[in-house]
């Protein structure tokens, strides 16, 4: 147990160790598509609330003005890479797919990877690159850039094609989740209303990731689902961004035993720095979050825990930097709570991300001391304040998350 450990490191030295280790953020969804909000991205917002535009459309509207700004204007690729600057972070596994209703997924995901791409480009390898093998993690750090991972949170672009696994292989994908909250055609999400395992075309997907060196991760999955990835997959299975519910029950969370078997098969836990997912009331810190990585260190060992912070930008879930409007609900899951929601909040009148009330999404559970990406270093700070060793500390850090994917992708 690490409970009664001494700090160490102060507050600096953490800091410092910070921004000297390597870093890899295992599940950072707009990190090529919501930290970067500039002013005239701000005066473009206005107007297309006033024309009466969905948040979803907006959404898409400033993800492609935000490629422009980086191309065009040196002082918004400035402020672009600020971000990664301040949060100390080396790489970061972006979002190219996450809940979206069945029809237009694939388009969806081949537009957001080709935006993602852009941005490196414009960028040069002076400054982001692409990840594609874990050799490219190491030259990231080793050089001082910044790195991007492509993954997808939800199988719906594959549709029915298992071809499209190679497709987007070949466009730069390395790690899919197979399900997001809901149901699809590979298994069950974790807030479905029945939460039963693969399907036999879940198993074929599970299969083709694995022929092509593809990380199969189930952070959404229902439990069944995790537990019969770790069986029929070939390769480890990971968590890139979830919760311990021994700690703190959510839908989202996963049971020690789950993660013992991911641990067993050689996988990787990347723990959220979510509030809600963290504890049950509206007072989660980063003591909670600390509490998490304790526990599932102590189930799984110091070399298969890390960190999928999934947040973004301010606000209860992971958000972007985008200031939407009270009209609209500032933040992605103000709908939830609100008497009267605006019906341009969701697509078509639904909520395919499958977070309901009980997932407590709501403004009140922010977690004090983590509510944006540049917050980062604040991790590693209480991670030493409760004991963590830098040997170990480089392992949660991005060690261990280096590991498993150079044994899955090469």
């Amino acid at each position: 147990m690490l409970a009664n450990r001494n700090p160490s490191m102060n507050s600096d030295e953490a800091l410092q160790f910070h921004h000297q280790t390597m870093v890899v953020d295992s599940q950072q969804p707009g990190i090529t598509s919501g930290v970067l909000y500039t002013e005239t991205m701000h005066e473009v917002m206005q107007e297309l609330v006033g024309e009466g535009l969905s948040r979803r459309e907006i959404n898409k509207r400033l993800q492609a003005m935000a490629v422009r700004e980086i191309r065009e204007r040196p002082e918004s690729a400035k402020q672009y890479m600020s971000m990664w600057e301040e949060s100390g972070v080396n790489v970061a596994s972006g979002t190219y797919a996450g809940p979206h209703p069945p029809e237009g997924a694939f388009e969806t995901s081949v537009t957001a990877i080709t935006q993602a791409r852009a941005i490196i480009d414009s960028l040069g390898s002076d400054q982001l690159r692409l990840v594609l093998t874990a050799a490219d993690i190491e030259s990231v750090y080793k050089d001082g850039v910044r790195g991007v991972i492509l993954d997808f949170q939800e199988t719906a672009p594959f549709g029915t094609d298992l071809n499209r696994i190679d497709t987007f292989y070949n466009m730069g994908l390395r790690v899919v989740q197979l399900t997001y909250n809901l149901r699809n055609l590979v298994g069950d999400g974790c807030t479905e209303r029945y939460k039963t395992g693969l399907t036999y075309y879940g198993i074929e997907v599970v299969n083709r990731l694995n022929e092509l060196g593809m990380l199969v991760d189930v952070s959404h999955c229902s439990e069944q689902v995790g537990f019969d990835a770790v069986e029929c997959s070939t390769s480890p299975v990971i968590v890139t961004h979830s919760a311990s519910s021994a700690i703190c029950y959510h839908d989202r969370g996963k049971s020690d035993e789950l993660a013992r078997a991911i641990a067993d098969n050689g996988g990787f836990f990347g723990v959220a720095a979510i509030g809600g997912f963290l504890r049950s009331d509206f007072d989660a810190t980063l003591e909670d979050f600390a509490d998490h990585v304790q526990h599932l260190v102590n189930v799984m060992g110091i070399d298969h825990v890390g960190i999928g912070s999934d947040k973004c930008g301010p606000g209860p879930g992971t958000e972007s930097y985008f200031e939407f409007p009270p009209e609209l609900g500032p933040f992605d899951t103000s709908y939830l709570y609100s008497e009267k929601p605006d019906h341009r909040a969701t697509q078509g009148g639904f909520s395919w991300s499958g977070f309901r009330e009980e997932h407590r999404l709501s403004d009140d559970h922010r977690i004090a001391g983590f509510d944006q990406f540049t917050d980062w270093p604040s991790i590693t700070v209480k991670l030493a304040e409760r004991g963590f060793s830098e040997e170990e500390l480089r392992k949660i850090l991005g060690l261990n998350y280096l590991r498993v994917f150079r044994e899955v992708v090469g």
